[in-house]
């Protein structure tokens, strides 16, 4: 019995055992509920960063100047992966859609639905978009759940529908209240033509509140409104531009300044026009007009608004449309002075191995065989008809150099930019594609035609005739100026029966006593003293009266006969005039300042081998002097033929008074002109010569000695043309091709550098230092190129690059500079801000500031416009023509001469008092507080609308 009672008893419990092992336990979470979950703890944790410590956790940064940055993370739920992203900024209330915010570069999600922060959730997938209706909805409650849970109100939105339409859905929580719901769309193409005007679209938004069956024409409904309109300029024609190759480059590889254009570009009046045409870095305008928020109470008004000029807004604000070239930032496309002197460069760097020029273009050394394909040698006539422009088409040129360079400009050791080598090498840069062998041939043909102007006497075009060899410039250019000069000279000499005033052309423009005769040599000795000293200046008598102390009457007196009747057989010849009251030694007679020959010209290597000589014999000042032999032995014949009667000691005392020593008892008087006055009632002078005079067997006494008494006049000239100008042909016909390349790029730089410094770009302090950085630049990187070919490595060959690329940053900046400055002529202010954001914006591109990222911003700042300048900018949008094509049929009012606008954007809302409606049933007692429940974004032309919409309600 008790057996059987007990059997039950155990099988009921092995079936409730079995019933409680297949229990569901509906208090675990579901799949959807875990989303929920992860979702809420990912919010928590951003609410409990803060805006700081995400930026420490390397938040993304989207607009750095708006401080607008995104963190994300990933999800998953129902086999499918999402990303959520928070989007929260630096800066309060930048998205509040206020009357600043137009001149802000929002979020499309801050500027459609006026939030702030705000979360994005959508799927990982090609489209980044949820097509699916009821998986977006159950997407945004999960968002809105968790985010309720952690006491977050951040609007969340999901995008939806094809991506092109730019669709979202999205809810925020405000709060124990209210709720706002967002919901944007867009209408790509056959935008109905009642919401192409603002009546349309004002009764579109009042019927989001309205009764369906009212007329919205007819009542009167007060919402706020603020809108902006966009106006570009017209963009460049075609047909517009004058059809040629890039960057002003023929066919034939011809230089582009002979090769003229019939139509006009807008560089025909900059400096760079004749070697390039370049393209303009403005490729129009972007105009912003603003109106501030107004109150509207009818359709009429709308209409009314419809019709009002553009120069009626608030604000205007203005932007550049930079050409892609520009805003590329690299410079790689860019066909100019920097890309022309880059392949200048990399002929340099072949040029370090060769002899002699002619290699390069010889059939049997012709160089590598790449060099062979690749470098091209232009047509003889394309070579014709740039020499011809170089020697021939030479109009008259103002050859003071140096009027109108940079102050930075003589650091460079190079040609000045109107000389003969000057425009030789801008041709080289532009002649061919600036290879080896085009550069070859050109220098052979140019050296041809400069002995041609030496044989025939004909004048150097370019080069300057007279004055002293600038040893600043680069040894080609001094041997240019010493050949004209030789060219000169050597046709005055071929004149028939040259007249006896007509034959000093080789006298001092100055008389001797007038200057420092000095040896070239001396200034490298170890003694400070120099070898010859400050002469004696000519000095007004103190008799004026007395007729020969007036210097005027021997200025232009050859032959004076003396005024002793002892000495009245002698004859004076080539007497400038008398030196003050100084008497001669030996006779009761005035001292005579003659005419003397300049000395002869000498170039940096004709000065760099005597200061060789001088080092090798040691004695600087016995062997400067016999280097000196010829001038001192010309200016003491000349000196005798003016002073007869004079001795040794009178010589000295004119030429070199530092080597007269006068006695203690003699008088000295000073004049203002720093000469010595000696009185005439102390004759004869007394003093004594120097210790270096005085020596046995000096050198200057053994000339004065062999020197015959002859005026300057009469004298053999201290420089022989004919001797020099051989010389300088045959310096330049053996020129090694490292030499001439090392000269062509110092020379290429600094006259393409005061090509670009002549631009007119206005008062921009900026760039005017950055011109004259680069000037500093380039003579810092020279500095191998002075040396011989065995000092000019790779590194160096490096730095030429990247001083190419610095060149190529300040261009663009010059190109901007002239463009900008030619547009706003007559608003100067607008020109120099705009550029001081792009030079701003466009610096760490040039290589002197580090920013982090590599992301690509373009730039997009803009400048206001003040009330004086609105017609200027006006005047900018001229009227479209009838053969423009991509004309639009004007439908959306608001024209700016003739144009319309190429994008409206209106907010429209609508502000309710809660204590005023049926939202006051909802609120707290004594809630006095304003919403906004109603906001609609609209964007778009005739062609393409977008419309946003938030609307608040207490649900």
């Amino acid at each position: 019995m008790a057996s059987t009672s007990r059997m039950p008893s155990s099988a009921e419990d092995e079936d409730l055992q079995e019933e409680f092992e297949h229990f569901d336990d509906f208090t675990l979470a579901s799949s959807w509920e875990r989303f929920i979950s992860e979702i809420e703890a990912v919010c928590r944790q951003w609410l409990t960063d803060g805006t700081k410590n995400l930026l420490r956790k390397g938040a993304i940064s989207l607009n750095i100047a708006e401080g607008l940055y995104k963190v994300k993370t990933d999800l998953k739920y129902a086999m499918k992966s999402y990303c959520m992203e928070y989007y929260f900024g630096t800066h309060n209330d930048v998205g509040r859609g206020n009357g600043n915010g137009w001149n802000c570069e929002l979020h499309n999600l801050q500027l459609s639905f006026g939030v702030n922060e705000f979360l994005v959730i959508a799927p990982q997938s090609a489209s980044g978009v949820v097509l699916d209706g009821p998986e977006a909805s159950k997407l945004l409650s999960a968002v809105a759940i968790a985010l309720s849970n952690c006491s977050g109100f951040w609007p969340a939105f999901v995008p939806v529908h094809d991506p092109s339409r730019k669709a979202y859905i999205g809810i925020q929580n405000m709060g124990t209240l209210f709720t706002r719901r967002f919901e944007a769309d867009r209408i790509g193409s056959q935008v109905p033509v009642k919401l192409m005007h603002l009546e349309g679209l004002y009764e579109l938004f009042i019927s989001q509140f309205a009764f369906s069956n009212m007329d919205l024409s007819m009542h009167l409904f007060q919402v706020n409104l603020k809108m902006k309109m966009t106006y570009r300029t017209l963009p460049y024609s075609e047909d517009d531009d004058v059809q040629e190759s890039e960057g002003g480059f023929t066919e034939s590889g011809e230089s582009p300044k002979s090769n003229h254009q019939s139509r006009t570009q807008w560089d025909d009046n900059c400096p760079w026009s004749e070697w390039y045409s370049a393209e303009d870095p403005l490729r129009g305008f972007e105009l912003l007009t603003v109106w501030s928020e107004k109150a509207i109470e009818s359709s009429l008004e709308m209409a009314e608004m419809e019709n009002v000029s553009p120069l009626e807004a608030e604000k205007w604000l203005i932007t550049p449309c930079l050409s892609e070239i520009l805003s590329d930032g690299s410079g790689r496309k860019r066909i100019g002075f920097a890309s022309q002197l880059l392949l200048l460069i990399d002929a340099l760097h072949m040029s370090l191995d060769a002899k002699f020029v002619e290699d390069f273009i010889s059939v049997e050394n012709s160089g590598p065989e790449n060099l062979k394909s690749t470098a091209v040698i232009p047509p003889p006539t394309v070579l014709d008809r740039v020499l011809k422009d170089l020697f021939h088409e030479v109009d008259a040129l103002q050859l003071d150099f140096a009027e109108g360079d940079h102050e930075n400009s003589r650091t460079i050791k190079g040609s000045p930019l109107e000389s003969l080598f000057g425009q030789f090498c801008l041709h080289s840069l532009w002649f061919g594609d600036c290879n080896i062998r085009a550069i070859a041939a050109f220098w052979i043909e140019f050296v041809r035609e400069v002995r041609w102007c030496w044989e025939e006497s004909q004048p150097l075009p370019r080069m300057q005739a007279n004055g002293v060899v600038d040893l600043s410039t680069c040894l080609i250019h001094q041997k240019l100026h010493m050949l004209s000069i030789c060219i000169d000279k050597k046709r005055q000499l071929n004149q028939d029966c040259p007249k006896a005033g007509e034959n000093n052309f080789f006298l001092s423009a100055h008389v001797k006593g007038d200057s420092q005769i000095q040896s070239d040599i001396s200034s490298e000795d170890g003694d400070t003293e120099t070898s010859f000293f400050e002469c004696d200046s000519l000095s007004t008598p103190d008799h004026p009266n007395d007729p020969e102390s007036d210097i005027s009457s021997f200025v232009h007196s050859d032959d004076v006969k003396l005024g002793d009747p002892k000495h009245s057989a002698c004859i004076r010849k080539g007497s400038a005039g008398i030196v003050g009251s100084m008497m001669l030694l030996k006779s009761y007679q005035n001292m005579h300042a003659p005419f003397t020959q300049d000395p002869p010209l000498m170039t940096e290597d004709m000065h760099e081998e005597r200061l060789q000589a001088v080092e090798a014999l040691g004695e600087s000042f016995r062997f400067s002097a016999q280097l000196e032999k010829d001038i001192l032995s010309s200016d003491m014949s000349a000196f005798k033929a003016a002073n007869p009667d004079a001795v040794f000691e009178d010589f000295i005392r004119w030429h070199s008074p530092r080597d007269w020593e006068n006695d203690d008892n003699m008088e000295k008087v000073v004049s203002n002109t720093n000469a010595v006055v000696e009185s005439t009632n102390d004759w004869p002078p007394r003093g004594k010569l120097s210790e270096r005079m005085s020596e046995h067997g000096n050198l200057w006494r053994k000339i004065w000695n062999e020197a015959l008494p002859m005026p300057a006049s009469e004298q053999k000239p201290l420089l022989d043309p004919n001797q020099e100008g051989e010389k300088v042909l045959h310096y330049l016909e053996t020129l090694r091709p490292y030499e001439l390349l090392g000269q062509m790029v110092s020379t290429a730089f600094k006259a393409a550098a005061d090509t670009l410094n002549r631009t007119s770009f206005g008062g921009l302090k900026q760039l005017t230092t950055r011109i004259g950085q680069l000037y500093l630049t380039m003579a810092a990187t020279f500095r191998c190129l002075q040396k011989n070919s065995l000092s000019v490595g790779t590194e160096d060959i490096e730095d030429l690059k990247r001083l190419c690329a610095i060149f190529g940053h300040v261009e663009s900046l010059i190109t901007l500079a002239a463009s900008l400055h030619q547009k706003f002529l007559q608003a100067p202010r607008l020109s120099e801000s705009i550029f001081n954001d792009y030079y701003n914006f466009y610096l760490p591109k040039m290589g002197t500031v580090s920013i982090g990222g590599d992301e690509k911003k373009d730039f997009d700042k803009k400048q206001e416009v003040r009330r004086q300048e609105r017609e200027v900018v006006a005047s900018m949008f001229t009227p479209p023509t009838v053969n423009q094509s991509w004309r639009k049929v004007l439908s959306m009012g608001n024209l700016l001469n003739g144009h319309e606008p190429t994008l409206r954007e209106i907010i429209f809302s609508k502000r309710d008092h809660l204590s005023k409606n049926y939202y006051a049933s909802h609120a707290p007692r004594g809630y006095q507080q304003e919403l906004e429940t109603y906001r609609m974004y609209i964007c778009g032309t005739s062609n393409d609308l977008s419309v946003a919409l938030a609307v608040a309600s207490c649900d």
